[in-house]
């Protein structure tokens, strides 16, 4: 299977495969820790038990996801030291401490509170319960934000000087490295790609659920509260995405270049190929299918704005064309969908109509999964589109990896198949079989006994803390 493989293009497809896997879990959990923390503040603004009854449903779920994230993110770590050596030497100066900073603070902060988070409710006060929701939402944040800083570094290197051995020193400020150029639009874009993979999750559980029963109050106070977020999220991540490729094309031209799947430079304008196919030996998109001059509209705001091409680099600075042409236009389809999600369900809405129209509710259950393709699919446009470097323009991915034979990295590799797989796939399908459960009213989460694969993902089962149990259907003003 791998005898045409070389060690460097083995390693990279381990890395590539593990990150995807673990990539998967954060994107889920960043932005399901802040709707936890949303749903506990609202029950304890309002009193009703349809928010503590989702808080504890989805708690569960964050428990195992979490749980799976943590357990997914070790391995990145050891795959710098085996099949990553060089690069570790040579970046580990600057990079080692960011890592750091993000297992001092997030990690630490996470690890703290999620104990009170998952099995305090009964045991402390409101308030502090609450506090502890709070701070592991934080925290997954912090961790973001350390992890995406120490990747922009990568992608556009700042603040730091070269030792005598090649090595990466940190310069005089460290907040030249934290803050590069291209870290602000990455933070903002990832952390609202998260917000957007959790309430298209949330919002496809809610209608699967309204499509069985679409009096339950527990499915439209969660499908209604996802719509919202879909409407208002979308047209502001395009606005993101949009800013932080204005920035890659300062910093990066060429993975713009490949995005974009211009070939040759236009002087009087480039279009905008929507579709076709990119041929890297002949230097053109064959059967595309373009507007003339949108590109530079869009990239420049101007429509005779000239625009450089990859004729205009060497062959060997080109990044996969295909590839990352291919990724970047299913991210951004996605991403239009979601728009078109969010706009529906205004319109369903302002009709009155937001529970019973199915075709709705099937929608958005097919749009569930979304968010993951989305963000792999830009995680693979933001990485190949750096190619062939892994820091920018001064450290290239075959000069950066360890010196090993192939057979020792495939079997390695198979190894990683077989186990994710396994572990992350029993994961999966059980986060999948509660979530094909209803909520229901004084949810306690999962009880001892359970046979589930993390049996400590649920709450200890207690006495309700809200006396005051409200069995009302929301209507759509209640909803939030």
């Amino acid at each position: 299977m791998f005898e045409q493989l070389d060690a460097l293009m083995l390693a990279r497809i381990q890395f590539a495969f593990t990150i995807s896997f673990h990539f998967f879990f954060p994107a889920f959990s960043i932005g399901l820790a802040s709707y936890l923390a949303v749903l506990e503040g609202l029950w304890l603004k309002t009193g009703k038990q349809v928010y503590l009854d989702l808080f504890k449903y989805w708690l569960k779920i964050f428990a195992i996801a979490f749980a799976m994230g943590v357990v997914s993110g070790i391995v990145m770590s050891y795959q710098f030291g085996t099949n990553w050596s060089v690069f570790s030497d040579l970046a580990g100066p600057v990079i080692g401490p960011l890592m750091a900073y993000e297992v001092l603070t997030a990690f630490f902060l996470e690890a703290g509170f999620l104990g009170v988070m998952l099995f305090g409710m009964n045991k402390v006060g409101k308030k502090l319960h609450y506090t502890a929701t709070l701070m592991v939402a934080f925290g997954t944040f912090v961790s973001a934000f350390w992890i995406l800083s120490v990747n922009s570094w990568m992608q556009t290197p700042t603040g730091f000087e070269m030792g005598a051995n090649g090595q990466f020193l940190p310069g005089p400020s460290w907040w030249d490295i934290v803050f590069n150029p291209s870290f602000p639009y990455r933070l903002v874009h990832t952390v609202m790609a998260a917000y957007l993979t959790t309430a298209f999750v949330v919002g496809g559980v809610g209608a699967w659920h309204l499509l069985r029963d679409k009096a339950d109050p527990h499915a439209r106070k969660m499908f209604s509260m996802a719509m919202w977020m879909a409407a208002i999220v979308t047209p502001a991540q395009i606005v993101a995405g949009d800013m932080h490729g204005l920035n890659t094309l300062d910093h990066q031209p060429a993975k713009v270049m490949a995005m974009e799947g211009h070939f040759e430079s236009h002087p009087d304008g480039a279009p905008l190929i929507l579709f076709g196919i990119p041929d890297s030996e002949a230097k053109t998109v064959r059967y595309a299918i373009e507007i003339p001059k949108l590109s530079s509209l869009i990239l420049r705001h101007d429509f005779d704005a000239p625009m450089d091409g990859l004729d205009t680099i060497p062959d060997n600075e080109e990044p996969p064309v295909g590839t990352v042409f291919w990724s970047f236009r299913i991210m951004v389809g996605i991403g239009f969908a979601m728009l078109g999600i969010g706009l529906w369900s205004l319109f369903a809405r302002y009709r009155g109509r937001l529970y019973d129209w199915p075709w709705l509710h099937r929608a958005a259950l097919v749009m569930a999964p979304s968010g993951f393709v989305a963000v792999l699919a830009g995680w693979i446009t933001t990485e190949v589109g750096r190619q062939p470097y892994v820091i920018y323009g001064l450290l290239r991915t075959a000069d950066a990896a360890s010196p090993l034979d192939a057979p020792a990295v495939a079997v390695s590799l198979l190894a990683f198949i077989l186990v994710y797989f396994a572990v992350f796939g029993v994961g999966v399908w059980y986060i999948l079989r509660l979530m094909s459960k209803p909520p229901h009213s004084g949810e306690t989460g999962v009880k001892r006994g359970d046979t589930g694969p993390i049996r400590t993902a649920g709450i200890t089962p207690g006495p309700t803390q809200n006396p005051g149990h409200d069995e009302t259907l929301p209507t759509e003003e209640e909803d939030v």
